[in-house]
Parts: structure tokens; C-alpha cells; sequence
């Protein structure tokens, strides 16, 4: 089987510099809500937001890694951040959500600039496609009444 034309570099690093601003927004929201967590379930609550807080600068490093790999320059910029100032659990968790599934979609148009292309990167891609479909998974669960059984959407 021949090797498909490579990447087109500029693409990707475009969008793996794109990926690392949000990924970096993302340490900023997890962290930010974390203190804003209060009642009955705060501990494992804001263990979980810190984690995700944690595990989103990981990401963000994995990012820029690829980035300097390609021969690119790591952005210095941060994605967007808002925030609703509402800060009942459940609208903190719709705010993550929310964020989840735009870090999810830039991880799928990543996907496509390198399928077929780059085992490594389509790898890269799908491994956090994979991670971040568990999170949102896992937020659209923490937004269930105990006992419902059909999705938060």
C-alpha cells in the first residue's frame, strides 16, 4: 500500500495551535470554577474540577509539543474565556459541558486533516477524541436527577 500525500503542515499546526489555546482556557475555567463550588458535594466536586484542570494542561503541553515537532511556534494566546456568573452547580457543569464539546470538535477537524496521513498525529487525534467523549459522557451524567436514566442534552 503506498504512503498518502503527508500533512499539510500549516493546517495542522494552525489547529493544534487553536487546540492549545482552548485546552489552556480550559485550565483556567476548571480552576476558576473549582473555588466557586459550595455545599454538601464540594470536596469531590472540586477534586474532580482540578483534575480536569490538571489533565487540560497536559493536554495543552501535548499540544505545543506536536506543534514544535512540526517545526511550528506554540501560541502564546489563551481561547476564549465567558463565563455566565451563574454559579449553581448545574450551570457551572452546562458552562463545562459546553466547553467540552468544543475541545471535541476541534480534536475531530484535527482528525481530518491527518487521516490517512499521519499514523501519528491521526492517532494523537483520536486518543483525545477519545478522552474527551468520556468527559463529556461524564458531565452529562453529573447533570442527571439521581434515578434519571435518559441523557442530559
Amino acid at each position: 500500500m503506498a504512503k498518502k500525500n503527508g500533512v499539510d503542515k500549516t493546517k495542522v499546526i494552525e489547529k493544534l495551535n487553536h487546540i492549545l489555546e482552548i485546552e489552556l482556557a480550559g485550565v483556567v475555567r476548571y480552576s476558576h470554577y473549582s473555588l466557586m463550588v459550595f455545599g454538601h458535594a464540594r470536596i469531590p466536586i472540586i477534586k474532580w474540577m482540578r483534575d480536569q484542570a490538571t489533565e487540560g494542561m497536559n493536554h495543552a503541553t501535548m499540544a505545543g509539543e506536536h506543534v514544535t515537532t512540526l517545526g511550528g511556534h506554540p501560541s502564546l494566546k489563551i481561547g476564549k474565556l465567558t463565563e455566565s456568573h451563574q454559579h449553581d452547580i448545574n450551570n457551572i457543569l452546562r458552562e463545562a459541558l459546553e466547553h467540552e464539546r468544543e475541545t471535541l470538535d476541534h480534536y475531530y477537524a484535527l482528525l481530518e486533516l491527518t487521516e490517512g496521513k499521519s499514523v501519528w498525529l491521526e492517532e494523537y487525534a483520536r486518543e483525545m477524541i477519545l478522552l474527551e467523549e468520556s468527559h463529556i459522557a461524564e458531565v452529562e451524567k453529573m447533570l442527571r436527577r439521581p434515578g434519571e436514566l435518559q441523557p442530559a442534552r
